[in-house]
């Protein structure tokens, strides 16, 4: 489907009013309790975190937002999915390449219509959390 006919299928026209003044999303917060090996896995994918607090709080800059990730007491995130924006296609492979390598899985990126066009290069953890990298293969996304 092309993406005229698929905004045409799955958008409001006109599109409804927001209820508020949003700004956007200030982070994402994940609960492991294998809060170490959580810590290494990230760290390995996306580089030392910014943010340290104590022995329970990794906290990484990731555009205009934060992905932290805390010590939880019993399993990790399952049934989650997060996605990672990136500047171009080569980068978001970059990103899953460097995921993979760290211990997680994924499946061979592809294009699809997310909201947009985007490149999609699905991983998943070691834990079991669902992390999509995309990058926009539109001018608008840019």
């Amino acid at each position: 489907m092309d993406y005229e006919n698929y905004t045409r299928r799955f958008f409001r026209d006109p599109p409804p009013e927001p209820r508020f003044e949003y700004l956007g999303l200030h982070g994402m917060t994940l609960y492991f309790s294998e809060f170490e090996a959580a810590v290494e896995f990230y760290g390995n994918g996306l580089g030392p975190p910014l943010y340290v607090e104590g022995d329970n709080t990794r906290g990484w800059r990731i555009g205009n937002t934060w992905l932290t990730l805390l010590k939880g007491k019993t399993g990790s995130p399952q049934n989650v999915e997060f996605t990672i924006v990136m500047s171009t296609p080569a980068e978001a492979e970059r990103l899953q390449a460097a995921f993979i390598e760290a211990g997680g899985s994924g499946e061979a990126p592809t294009d699809q219509l997310m909201y947009e066009p985007v490149h999609y290069c699905p991983v998943k953890d070691p834990f079991g959390t669902q992390i999509l990298i995309i990058s926009s293969l539109t001018e608008k996304g840019k």
